[in-house]
């Protein structure tokens, strides 16, 4: 789909993480859904899920997926608490990420910031909001966007992180993140 960021490496590599995490009874959100392949994936694994995006065009896709979707900036305006919640944020540096596209809505599926780390770190700033005490978080990052200085934005928002994959490709390393609140 047009204006869509479509399945690729970081996509499945969430995907088969959040699928060995997903219970039959937990309620998920995945934020950021892209195509809503991921979130599709689950919905029929776990008690309950719901996507969301900022990119109108990408509710819509997850939408026509089945999958009940919400346009929203991270998890502004949800109300409800998540035993799992998903991201695959945009963590590629400003410069990579606007070297690599010129349209609007892929552009906000891949600037991260300055440093690749903006949308992160207003991402656990605010994720307990949404999570049930005792929730997970999947989180997909790449060593472009720093992991040390990522898990240490983590553990400086109460939650501690573990490396549950990882995949090499020739010019990064992709990691996900599994983060519980150390409360």
């Amino acid at each position: 789909m047009v204006n869509v960021y479509p399945p690729s490496e970081d996509t499945h590599l969430l995907m088969r993480a959040a699928i060995a995490e997903a219970k039959p009874d937990d309620s998920v959100i995945e934020i950021g859904c892209g195509s809503g392949v991921i979130s599709e994936s689950l919905a029929l694994r776990v008690r309950s899920i719901v996507a969301t995006d900022i990119n109108p065009h990408a509710v819509r896709a997850a939408a026509s997926l089945g999958i009940p979707a919400v346009r929203a900036d991270l998890f502004h305006g949800i109300s409800n608490k998540f035993d799992l919640i998903l991201f695959n944020p945009p963590y590629l540096p400003a410069e990579d990420a606007l070297d690599s596209v010129d349209d609007r809505w892929l552009s906000a599926a891949l600037d991260g910031g300055a440093d690749g780390r903006e949308v992160i770190a207003r991402f656990l700033k605010g994720v307990k909001d949404v999570m049930n005490p005792r929730g997970r978080i999947l989180l997909l990052i790449s060593s472009l966007t720093g992991p040390d200085e990522v898990m240490e934005l983590a553990r400086a928002s109460g939650l501690t992180t573990e490396i549950v994959a990882r995949e090499r490709y020739f010019f990064e390393e992709l990691y996900v993140l599994k983060l519980r609140s150390s409360e």
